[in-house]
């Protein structure tokens, strides 16, 4: 049995940012409020939780400092932690800041922006929130039509595309090309992260070389399920697990090459401990 590991498997930039300096916040403090889950990765949120995070979904129940989480938080947050006297630890990813910042760029430039992203993903509801003139989320190619709508009505006669960081490649370009088949003055800015992109193209590249395919990674990360759908469309056989406890050896016992690729959110150790288990049934 051969295994062939992503090289771009685990922790992202923003995300190793963010955890880190969490860690290093609980070491100062005995409590430390957190707006919203850091990142989405279960076993990540439970350690931050036995080393003294507090999760909250309201900044109203943060005292005296509140971290911003990796994916970032809509602008009015900002205003709210000012108004309650909070310090904020802003461990927003760098790239999301960026995104956020050509949002109201373009906006004060009287641009209406196309938004590609999931429409409930704390990034996409962040981003959004900074797009002022006139904007719209697509999801999916069946929001177009309306988000063509919503840009007629503005009377703005400039439009920008924007993504978010996780999103799919193949997806945000069809909706790019749909687009521009139906608006002239269009700006287009691929802000799906690097990192992003170079992961999914190791997971196709992977996934058509060997008979089995394994995504680490957690059940709401959007970059996880993005490299599982694209595993689905180049291998027959693939797992979609949270941690070690998940895997079904009995599906993978006859396999003869196995493919391993994780979530940005992902654990180095999450990747090592299903690697270990695979090599004891070898």
């Amino acid at each position: 049995m051969e295994i062939i590991i992503g090289k771009t498997a685990g922790f992202c930039f923003g995300v190793k940012n963010a955890v880190d300096n969490t860690i290093k916040e609980l070491e100062e403090a005995k409590e430390v409020y957190c707006l919203g889950e850091l990142v989405h990765n279960k076993q990540v949120t439970e350690k931050l939780i036995s080393k003294g995070a507090k999760f909250i979904d309201n900044i109203e129940d943060a005292k005296d400092k509140v971290i911003i989480r990796a994916h970032g938080v809509p602008r009015e947050t900002y205003k709210k932690a000012e108004k309650l006297n909070l310090e904020i630890r802003d461990l927003t990813c760098p790239k999301v800041l960026k995104i956020h910042s050509i949002a109201e760029e373009y906006s004060n430039k009287k641009y209406f922006i196309f938004l590609i992203g999931q429409k409930e993903h704390p990034e996409t509801v962040g981003t959004i929130s900074f797009c002022t003139s006139g904007a719209a989320i697509i999801e999916k190619s069946e929001d177009i039509e309306k988000a063509i709508q919503l840009f007629d009505e503005s009377q703005l006669n400039q439009a920008l595309v924007i993504s978010q960081t996780t999103f799919s490649v193949e997806k945000f370009n069809n909706i790019v090309e749909e687009l521009k088949k139906k608006i002239k003055n269009l700006e287009v800015k691929n802000t799906i992260c690097d990192a992003t992109k170079a992961r999914q193209i190791e997971t196709e590249k992977i996934a058509k070389s060997v008979d089995t395919m394994i995504i680490i990674g957690g059940r709401h990360s959007s970059n996880s399920n993005k490299l599982y759908e694209i595993a689905k469309k180049n291998c027959n056989q693939v797992l979609f697990i949270e941690t070690k406890t998940e895997l079904n050896l009995d599906k993978i016992k006859n396999a003869q090459k196995i493919g391993i690729m994780a979530g940005a959110s992902t654990p180095q150790k999450s990747v090592q401990e299903v690697v270990d288990i695979i090599k004891k049934i070898c």
